[in-house]
């Protein structure tokens, strides 16, 4: 049986792919995310490659142009990120990446970081995002300013939200938005540490989650226009969405794991 008559001829697999779809999951992650769930089911079990084909079968028929308009598209190439640094100001006090522990580039250990500014439309506003490096969980930050002050504020209420299991280090890149770090150390108990100027691969695992965030906020976007509920439903959008680097669960279900190992 070839992929359309499979999903077309059992309603549960086509209802689960069509809501994975609707979801923003890649035919890949759904592929991914049955074997998860359905282990023992051969119904519930298809490849990524089937579901393109089942999508792309009838390009022109009015069902497999809305699922191909659901298809996340794939990423343009990013531009140079502009660095938000005044020429000739220093961070105080700051930890280079360079003294990071080795065990923390492992992503054995839960609890360890990487954040970044996300900035609006004209440079008038700004978000902060701060994800966790082994279960790729996200945080998405409003902010009422660029300051190092709102900054230290925010980042820091929101940190202490979480469990101390969740809250070791945050790499973070060199901008003055950081200059109060060491109050964020003090009040979450957080080791910060900076990564190497102009170098975002040190912190791929922002970068890419920032990727993620503009498929929902493009460039241009005005922040300061986006209400706290749009912001809390994208980051539950991506800390529900089966991420293949962490065998197709979810970020969410990763954290909840790591809190009943210690529980």
């Amino acid at each position: 049986m070839d992929a359309i008559d499979k999903i077309s001829k059992y309603p549960r697999l086509r209802i689960y792919v069509y809501r994975g779809l609707l979801s923003q999951w890649t035919p890949e992650q759904i592929a991914g995310r049955l074997k998860e769930e359905f282990p023992n089911d051969p119904i519930m079990s298809i490849s990524h490659e089937s579901i393109y084909r089942y999508i792309y079968a009838k390009p022109q028929a009015s069902l497999n142009k809305k699922l191909i308009k659901l298809l996340v598209r794939k990423k343009t190439r990013r531009r140079p990120s502009k660095k938000r640094r005044r020429t000739g100001s220093k961070i105080l006090n700051q930890v280079s990446i360079d003294l990071r522990p080795e065990h923390i580039n492992l992503r054995n250990e839960i609890g360890h970081w990487e954040g970044d500014l996300m900035i609006g439309k004209d440079q008038k506003s700004a978000i902060g995002t701060i994800v966790e490096r082994k279960s790729r969980y996200t945080l998405i930050i409003k902010l009422k300013a660029r300051n190092s002050k709102e900054i230290a504020k925010m980042f820091s209420k929101e940190l202490n939200k979480l469990d101390p299991i969740f809250k070791k280090s945050m790499t973070y890149d060199n901008g003055i938005e950081m200059a109060r770090h060491e109050t964020i150390t003090k009040k979450t108990g957080m080791k910060i540490y900076f990564a190497h100027p102009y170098s975002s691969w040190e912190r791929g695992t922002n970068e890419n989650t920032n990727g993620l965030i503009r498929r929902y906020l493009p460039k241009g976007t005005d922040f300061n226009k986006i209400d706290l509920n749009t912001f809390i439903e994208i980051q539950e959008k991506l800390n529900n969405r089966p991420r293949k680097i962490i065998g197709f669960k979810t970020p969410n279900e990763v954290m909840i794991k790591e809190l009943k190992i210690v529980a």
